[in-house]
């Protein structure tokens, strides 16, 4: 079948203009055009955990904080939302994202991880409930892509030892206890999306997770605006103390999920970031 054509069905809408745009982490980008007017942006690929993305974008839209593409179409191999105008960011719509993010985090959620099969850049997510966020983190985010990674041959003993030793003391390093919050999950600068004067969350990997997650994420790749963003959060959700010396330890999820994606050039900045955190204990 033509590949506008299953849009169509899925979407119970023709199609009258496709455009493909890119790909990414074997997943094809298009934008297209409907027969009701409506612009789309489409991606697609073999088991690209769409439902996971879909379910993430309703579940992060639902908690009335920061803005999310409307989800219009999914199945298992592809993902269709509403197509946003590009824009641009600036402090005062950088401070007005950091209190909308606030409000996603406060709404919370059940326990720590989510009811669905989670999937980030392509790789599993194991979203297992858990109770006690350190215990959570080092079972279902350091340890699989730590044992991934060392699988792939990326990283060596000496580097496994070294996150282990994260791991091992993850309950003195992690601060004080903290409820699970509606995070995003994967929130590096380009998954935000700014459109409108606002910043809009694309691309997630929600789960109910540790709030200082997605500021960690925004510092590790260097989200424009930072300071400002920090400002409007703390100004609706302030954060507990030491905060700043825990990112490195929020930071080692997605340094070893670049490490599987990328390979060895991320070894270095894992050593950084599992030094800093055994730091601050």
């Amino acid at each position: 079948m033509v590949f506008s054509e299953r849009l169509g069905q899925l979407l119970r809408v023709p199609v009258t203009r496709l455009e493909f745009t890119g790909a990414q982490h074997g997943v094809s980008h298009a934008t297209a055009t409907l027969a009701d007017g409506r612009e789309v942006f489409v991606k697609s690929g073999p088991a690209g955990g769409f439902p996971a993305e879909a379910n993430s974008l309703r579940w992060l839209g639902s908690a009335g904080g920061a803005p999310v593409p409307e989800v219009l179409a999914v199945d298992d191999e592809h993902l269709v939302i509403e197509l946003l105008p590009p824009g641009g960011s600036s402090p005062s719509a950088a401070f007005e994202f950091g209190t909308a993010l606030a409000r996603t985090h406060a709404a919370g959620a059940d326990s720590f991880g989510a009811p669905w099969p989670g999937s980030i850049a392509g790789l599993p997510l194991d979203n297992s409930p858990g109770d006690s966020w350190p215990a959570w983190y080092a079972e279902r985010r350091l340890l699989p892509f730590l044992r991934r990674a060392f699988d792939a041959g990326v990283l060596d003993p000496s580097d496994v030892r070294l996150v282990e030793s994260v791991i091992a003391r993850v309950d003195d390093l992690s601060g004080p206890p903290s409820p699970p919050a509606r995070i995003h999950g994967d929130l590096w600068s380009g998954n935000i999306f700014w459109s409108g004067g606002q910043g809009w969350l694309i691309d997630p990997a929600a789960h109910g997770g540790h709030r200082e997650t997605d500021l960690a994420m925004l510092a590790l790749f260097g989200a424009p605006h930072l300071d400002d963003i920090l400002a409007g959060y703390t100004s609706v959700f302030p954060l507990p103390g030491g905060w700043r010396q825990r990112v490195p330890l929020h930071q080692l999820h997605p340094l070893l999920v670049h490490a599987c994606l990328y390979g060895p050039s991320y070894r270095t900045p894992l050593h950084q970031a599992a030094h800093a955190a055994t730091r601050t204990g």
